[in-house]
């Protein structure tokens, strides 16, 4: 089968995205791994952290991939806007963090890469300078033209999805309707069947409310949003259970038989898979029509060119990535 080739882009210069690029190229890969950055700030941090790194700049992708060697990585050069610092924000480098996500994106649409995995970025550095950005996840929905993703986060023993994202708690029950819950279930079900290889996934599906409701004396959108998605869902012949109070979803025996776990919104979900696997936990895009996984941590920019910093998430970030593109060939 032939090697896959990833496509990385560190994220915001100023945090860790850069380490754990050059922590990258320290190892060998059985894939190639291609940075969208600039060569330069690879370099100087390479320098700082005391590391040995070639930045190889050859800018054809219509070869076929060749292995990642230790001490080595490939650029596709895009030079920062300003000079940038460790753990110093410029929102005049917001620019070329979006540039950066827009290469890595066309080079996966045009089949020149077979998956993109993404280092954190600065989200509010990225609006203070006068871009709409929410995340990476409809950023890059938008640039695939992907009509309705799924963020999933996935370690070893449990996979997360949500129905909302980074909104507001308080206008979770707005967004939380029938069409959007059940298209979040289509494209979960579909691409766990497609990229992860389950026949039939079984899928949890947690209630909103504390004890999913309680027959609606403490909310009643399991019973007007919920319930009837689930049960129009379970006719299509998916496999789900719920809803499920929330308190009691995340228990080994009911996960134990179940493939994902569908929570409502980020803070419902998100805490216990990080209490399981943080720093080994992966970020997965559904519903795209490219392969896109991601770190599970922020940029912290408090450790950025010092040896603080763990690859554990981005280690797993790309070999998820390099998995999941064999799988697609297969």
């Amino acid at each position: 089968m032939p090697m896959n080739r990833l496509v990385l882009t560190p994220g915001e210069p100023a945090g860790i995205g850069p380490d754990l690029a050059v922590r990258l190229a320290q190892q060998r890969h059985d894939c190639e791994l291609i940075a969208v950055c600039d060569p330069d700030l690879l370099t100087d941090r390479a320098r700082m952290l005391g590391l040995p790194l070639t930045v190889d700049t050859k800018t054809d992708t219509t070869a076929p991939a060749v292995a990642t060697r230790p001490g080595h990585i490939r650029v596709l050069p895009v030079s920062l806007a300003a000079p940038c610092r460790p753990g110093v924000i410029d929102p005049a480098n917001a620019g070329y963090v979006l540039t950066t996500l827009e290469q890595a994106v066309d080079l996966c649409r045009n089949r020149q890469a077979d998956a993109m995995v993404t280092g954190p970025a600065h989200k509010a550095v990225i609006n203070r300078a006068g871009h709409a950005f929410s995340g990476h996840t409809d950023f890059i929905a938008e640039r695939t033209g992907a009509s309705h993703v799924v963020m999933m986060l996935a370690t070893p023993g449990l996979r997360v999805a949500l129905a909302t994202v980074h909104i507001p708690l308080a206008d979770v029950p707005a967004q939380l309707t029938r069409s959007s819950l059940a298209r979040t279930l289509r494209v979960l079900d579909t691409d766990l069947r497609r990229h992860f290889g389950l026949a039939r996934p079984r899928i949890l599906v947690a209630g909103l409310n504390p004890h999913a409701g309680e027959s609606g004396y403490l909310g009643r959108e399991e019973i007007d949003v919920i319930e009837p998605v689930l049960d129009e869902a379970r006719e299509a012949g998916l496999d789900i259970e719920g809803p499920l109070p929330a308190d009691t979803l995340f228990t080994p025996d009911r996960l134990a038989r179940a493939d994902a776990v569908l929570a409502m919104y980020h803070d419902q979900g998100l805490p216990v898979i990080k209490h399981l696997g943080f720093g080994r936990t992966v970020n997965v895009t559904l519903g795209l029509p490219i392969i896109r996984t991601s770190v599970d941590h922020g940029t912290a920019l408090d450790l950025a060119g010092t040896d603080a910093v763990h690859t554990g998430s981005m280690d797993a970030a790309v070999a998820m990535a390099d998995e999941l593109a064999s799988h697609a060939r297969a």
